[in-house]
């Protein structure tokens, strides 16, 4: 790891935080304590930003320097927000297009998803703060350099996103196998957001249940579902399939 992929210390995190850095997770020691350690729990929480107890090796292994018992992982680019990109969109005249993630975790599918979705034409990927892969190293790699160039929107809960999205005139589309509709039978020609949902669970109940449509991609043979990466992939050339008339 780079020495610019994290910071380590309570001050230098609590005034990361409040300059407003894009960190990714901040790894706590499990048996932290102090009035200073105290004051950075409160920062953390007042920013809702994704912490973590780990053992004290886990943070020796990341710097040998006097981390203090707490290491800030920094994300490798800088989050938008709904709330500044949807107007900019619309102002831009543009036709929006979002790919919206509940519980994805795994960075490489996230990556994936990212690099696709660029060279689909998509506007940005909208993932939740906590439960879900981040724009890391990692996920930077897998998209082969995508998520440089493709706003990531980091907001509170995906639930709250998709009601917005909703509330500004998108059509939000569940990908998920409980869809009663083909996937090729959803007017992707209108603003629209793609949901995608958790590698082992799916999309969460309450955010099928705000969705405009349930789609589904036929599966044939003897495993259930695509993985998410690959159904993302075919969700996301429906659209470019419809809105380039073929």
């Amino acid at each position: 790891m780079n020495k610019e992929d994290f910071i380590f210390g309570h001050r230098a995190i609590i005034e990361a935080i409040e300059a407003g850095k894009d960190i990714d997770k901040v790894l706590l020691r499990k048996d932290l304590g102090g009035e200073l350690a105290k004051d950075l729990t409160v920062k953390i929480k007042e920013y809702g930003i994704v912490s973590q107890k780990v053992p004290v090796e886990k943070l020796n292994r990341i710097t040998r320097k006097n981390h203090q018992g707490a290491i800030a992982l920094m994300s490798a680019v800088g989050y938008d927000s709904l709330e500044n990109l949807v107007p900019r969109l619309y102002e831009e005249g543009r036709n929006p297009f979002l790919v919206v993630l509940d519980g994805v975790t795994d960075t490489r599918n996230f990556g994936a998803i990212a690099r696709t979705a660029l060279c689909a034409g998509a506007d940005a990927v909208v993932i939740p703060r906590r439960g879900s892969a981040g724009a890391t190293p990692d996920a930077m790699k897998t998209s082969a350099g995508a998520l440089v160039h493709l706003p990531v929107c980091r907001e509170r809960d995906i639930l709250s996103a998709v009601r917005f999205l909703h509330d500004n005139g998108y059509r939000v589309v569940a990908a998920t196998e409980k869809g009663a509709k083909d996937y090729t039978k959803v007017d992707f020609t209108v603003p629209v957001a793609i949901v995608m949902g958790a590698e082992e669970t799916g999309i969460s109940q309450e955010v099928l249940r705000v969705c405009d449509d349930l789609a589904a991609i036929p599966i044939a043979g003897q495993v259930g579902s695509l993985n998410v990466s690959v159904a993302a992939g075919v969700m996301m050339y429906e659209v470019v399939k419809q809105r380039s008339g073929l």
